[in-house]
């Protein structure tokens, strides 16, 4: 039977890792945190290719998937409707695939804990080398450990995530606690507002322990502000004055930080958005970064996901994108040898990658603290609409 080590046990590790499993392999999962991961309750658009690798791995799409929404409206900022856009999509949380797909695959088939220190590969097989001394070898290694990947880092140094010039700070409130003109002018949807240079949107999502009964569920919001590589570093500095270069922890985000982030809410969003804003307990903010390998495969070893591209979020592919990635890797490997399937992954894979953190890079030229080039303020121009944004967000691509 052939063996394969996948690093990192989030969502595209698990896509891989059951894939190949119900294949025939002998998976073995390896995530470097010890405890159960956590998404920090962030929300995910679907798409047709994510449901149709749910259905390979034998896990059902019902309604207990996700949250429903038919419509898209944009806000202006005395929250009126500026924009509508009928377009159904179905919205789900970050810890509902996790549980869903962790809960597919055998529990001996994933080890927490373990930290990858280094990758030795000899004629037809990897050695993987962990910080606690242990060693496994395998026929393949798969580098599905994000945006930071371990793996990445080894075989390609020079392929390093770009700063994008702004952050999306990010939450979730409880439906419960919204009013009553909020919920019914702002939840049923996929909402967005608009302020100068910025972007506001949110939906519904489930609610604690994946609940999905109305006056249970959640509201997610990601708020896109520009901040150059001097106000980053003011944001992740925390309260004893250390800059966490890789993203600050939410509990370490400054009380003063919080307090502008709420008051600009107040000054430039539509009252629901500031209203959400003011409700949510523990607003966190992300960097956002592109990332582009221009190789995909070094030897035996294989990147996947976020390990390979990462888009800026507006295109809300990410999560389909590496479930994508899991089942291209998993066919290839099935109709080839491993050392052609790889040549064929790699081929076939950076294309539609590529095109994707273009087409993201273009949806957030706006935001960008600076508009370096005459491409993306043309760019900036022609994604600054209600129509264009509605029309553009989140919306299947193909990545063929």
């Amino acid at each position: 039977m052939k063996r394969v080590l996948v690093i990192g046990g989030s969502l595209g590790g698990l896509f891989a890792a059951n894939l190949l499993h119900r294949a025939g392999w002998d998976v073995q999962i390896f995530e470097r945190v010890a405890d159960e991961l956590a998404g920090r309750g962030a929300g995910i658009v679907t798409h047709p290719a994510l449901f149709q690798t749910l259905e390979k791995i034998g896990i059902p799409v019902d309604e207990g998937i996700g949250v429903q929404v038919m419509s898209r409206v944009t806000l202006d900022r005395s929250g009126e409707a500026v924009g509508r856009y009928d377009y159904p999509q179905i919205l789900t949380a970050w810890g509902r695939l996790y549980f869903l797909l962790k809960q597919a695959l055998p529990a001996q088939r994933y080890t927490s804990g373990k930290h990858l220190v280094s990758v030795d590969q000899e004629p037809g097989r990897v050695i993987a080398r962990f910080a606690d001394g242990s060693v496994e070898e395998a026929d393949l290694l798969i580098g599905a450990d994000g945006i930071r990947s371990t793996v990445r880092a080894q075989f390609a140094p020079e392929t390093k995530p770009q700063y994008a010039g702004y952050v999306a700070w990010r939450g979730l409130v409880e439906e419960c606690e919204l009013s009553p003109h909020t919920h019914q002018t702002l939840f049923p949807h996929f909402g967005f507002c608009l302020p100068p240079h910025e972007q506001m949107l949110g939906y519904p999502v489930a609610g604690a322990n994946n609940a999905m009964e109305p006056g249970r569920r959640r509201f997610n919001f990601v708020w896109y502000r520009p901040a150059d590589d001097t106000e980053l570093a003011r944001l992740c500095t925390d309260e004893s004055g250390k800059v966490h270069e890789n993203g600050i922890p939410p509990p370490l985000i400054r009380a003063s930080v919080m307090a502008e982030m709420r008051a600009a809410a107040d000054a430039i969003l539509c009252p629901q958005f500031a209203e959400i804003i003011a409700r949510t307990a523990q607003p966190f903010f992300q960097p956002i970064h592109d990332l582009e390998s221009p190789s995909l495969v070094f030897g035996r070893v294989v990147l996947l996901g976020d390990s390979a591209f990462v888009a800026r979020p507006h295109c809300g592919m990410g999560v389909t994108k590496a479930a994508d990635d899991a089942v291209a890797l998993t066919d290839l490997l099935n109709e080839f040898d491993i050392d052609q399937g790889l040549k064929r992954y790699d081929v076939t894979r950076k294309p539609g990658g590529a095109r994707i953190v273009t087409h993201a890079r273009h949806l957030g030229a706006y935001m960008q603290a600076q508009q370096r080039t005459e491409h993306e303020r043309e760019m900036a121009e022609r994604y600054r609409t209600p129509e264009a944004v509605m029309k553009e967000t989140a919306v299947t691509l193909s990545f063929d």
